[in-house]
């Protein structure tokens, strides 16, 4: 009994080491790389092709089909990958899981030791934040192959233990099987962990050839739980649009699968000599049949998704949903779910200014109270990003990380000012011209519409911004600046122009009509605070706009 439980902790720990090393590995990946690997998904939405492979290069390099998920629902959020293409990304990545098994099924046999020796001297000896995520990255995959031979030499007793395989015959059941596979997957968090714990078994002759097959099947199920689990509790449509899609592939194709297994085996083992290997190119060309099959039919199945799954109605806007604290210790994805945040804040804001403009020259007080509430829920926002943003800050950030955690914050803040300007400011002055039964001049109106247009126009452009900091549509940006300040003095004077001329509503509404011109000028100058680190980086931005003095005659003074 004791050497059964011994033999039982010396694999859990030996799993426990693989599990520990991937997760370094993706960790020094993503902290190193993960704005390079992100640019590769964003890049690849010109067709199915170019996304599939995308997924397939990021996730071997990542060795996690989650975090590949992970990035590829953030686009999609933000319309920057329609659900095709990320669709495809996922098929990519699930074939790119299956390209790190096949690395590192072959035999080490001191490759291991010289991974973690230069694993732990580059991450001791680096200066520089990126080589030190590189040298995490290869401790990593050494502690990964250590592991594997720890697993075949804990389970080298399992070879004879007769009551163990006599537990497996029992189990004859290919459904019982896969879901197992499933569950102990979902367990590990990893589908790439338990192939290599199935292929290390049955290379050591502790389950057959068809039952490692199930079982490698049910692998590929368990990979699709932690996404449709993420997905689920984030609650956005696009994110369980992208899990359940692949899902639905998986397990379509393991159904399909399932009953020729005793057809397929004679063709994979003439692939190799040994089990192991036989078992990771069944896995490989499960997974390539997989993108090969679904590709085909993205179309279709994107559009079958989006009727099952149709966009969530009544979301509570006060509640962030992309702030996913499980990606803390990567800051790349982390930023990500901030920067996803940040936009919904600003969708929220954008309704708030749209509708800013009928509550003050329309008799309704429902939308006064409606923004009211909004207000409310954009402070919650603006609290709930600031505070993870800041736990992003604890970690370990490269130069571009610490500047994009700034601007994320900078960019809340400012919608959180917007909101309260709306709130505070414009609803006051709706409230009064309701209480006083005023009125704004039909040219007055007219005006005040067409300068809230160009502000609320900005507004769309700067989440523009935000997203792609793009250089020019950053100029557009402070160019507009110009014309909102020139547009809100025009209206200033024709304003006072009808004053003089004694227009009755003019008089009236005097004070309203100014105040509301200065509190869209305020909007308009927190909306544009987003082109300035943008062009700050790119040097298209003066020190200065004071013209230098004579310093002669200030001496003199």
């Amino acid at each position: 009994m004791a050497n059964a439980s011994m033999v039982l902790v010396d694999l859990l720990g030996a799993v426990a080491l693989l599990l520990w090393g991937m997760r370094m590995v993706k960790t020094g990946v993503i902290r190193a790389y993960g704005a390079d690997l992100r640019a590769i998904i964003g890049r690849a939405t010109a067709n199915r092709v170019t996304a599939y492979g995308s997924g397939i290069i990021v996730t071997a390099i990542l060795q996690s089909a989650t975090a590949t998920a992970l990035m590829t629902t953030s686009f999609a959020a933000r319309g920057l990958i329609v659900l095709p293409m990320a669709l495809a990304v996922m098929l990519g990545a699930d074939l790119g899981s299956t390209l790190v098994a096949q690395a590192l099924s072959f035999r080490f046999d001191h490759l291991p030791a010289i991974f973690i020796l230069i694993g732990v001297f580059t991450f001791l000896s680096a200066s520089a934040s990126r080589a030190k995520d590189v040298g995490r990255a290869v401790l990593g995959l050494g502690l990964m192959l250590l592991s594997l031979k720890l697993i075949s030499a804990a389970s080298m007793p399992l070879r004879e233990a007769e009551t163990l395989k006599l537990v497996l015959n029992a189990m004859g059941d290919d459904v019982l099987l896969v879901l197992i596979g499933a569950l102990m997957t979902w367990l590990a968090h990893s589908s790439l962990a338990m192939v290599l714990l199935v292929v290390t078994l049955a290379d050591g002759g502790v389950v057959d050839m068809h039952k490692a097959m199930v079982l490698v099947l049910g692998a590929n199920l368990g990979g699709m739980i932690p996404p449709i689990l993420a997905a689920l509790s984030e609650g956005s449509a696009p994110a369980k649009r992208i899990a359940f899609g692949n899902a639905a592939f998986k397990i379509i194709m393991v159904l399909i699968t399932i009953p020729f297994l005793g057809l397929i085996a004679p063709f994979i083992q003439e692939l190799a000599s040994d089990t192991g290997r036989q078992l990771v190119h069944f896995h490989t060309a499960f997974n390539l049949a997989l993108g090969c099959t679904f590709i085909l039919l993205i179309g279709p199945a994107s559009r079958l998704v989006t009727r099952f799954i149709p966009e969530k109605v009544g979301e509570t806007p006060g509640a962030a949903l992309y702030l996913d604290r499980t990606t803390l210790d990567t800051p790349s994805l982390a930023l990500t779910c901030a920067e996803r945040e940040a936009l919904r804040m600003g969708d929220t804001v954008g309704r708030m200014l749209n509708m800013s403009m009928d509550a003050l020259t329309k008799d309704d007080r429902r939308l006064i109270s409606e923004l009211e509430a909004m207000d409310d829920q954009v402070d919650r926002l603006h609290e709930a990003i600031k505070l993870f943003v800041t736990d992003i800050t604890r970690t370990i950030l490269d130069e571009s990380e610490g500047m994009r955690a700034t601007e994320i914050l900078a960019f809340s803040t400012n919608l959180e000012h917007i909101g309260d300007i709306i709130d505070k400011n414009l609803m006051e002055l709706a409230r009064k011209r309701l209480k006083h039964k005023l009125s704004f001049s039909p040219e007055g109106e007219a005006e005040l519409r067409a300068l809230h247009g160009q502000v609320a126009a900005n507004l769309q452009r700067a989440l523009g911004v935000f997203m792609s900091s793009e250089v020019k549509i950053a100029r557009q940006l402070l160019d507009d600046k110009v014309r909102v300040r020139d547009a809100e003095w025009a209206s200033a004077q024709s304003h006072l122009a009808r004053l003089r001329q004694g227009r009755a509503e003019s008089i009236e509404s005097s004070a309203l009509h100014l105040d509301v011109l200065s509190d869209l000028k305020r909007i308009h100058s927190h909306i544009c605070a987003v082109a300035y680190p943008v062009l700050e980086r790119a040097g298209e931005l003066r020190p200065t706009r004071l013209i230098e003095g004579d310093k002669t005659s200030a001496s003199a003074v």
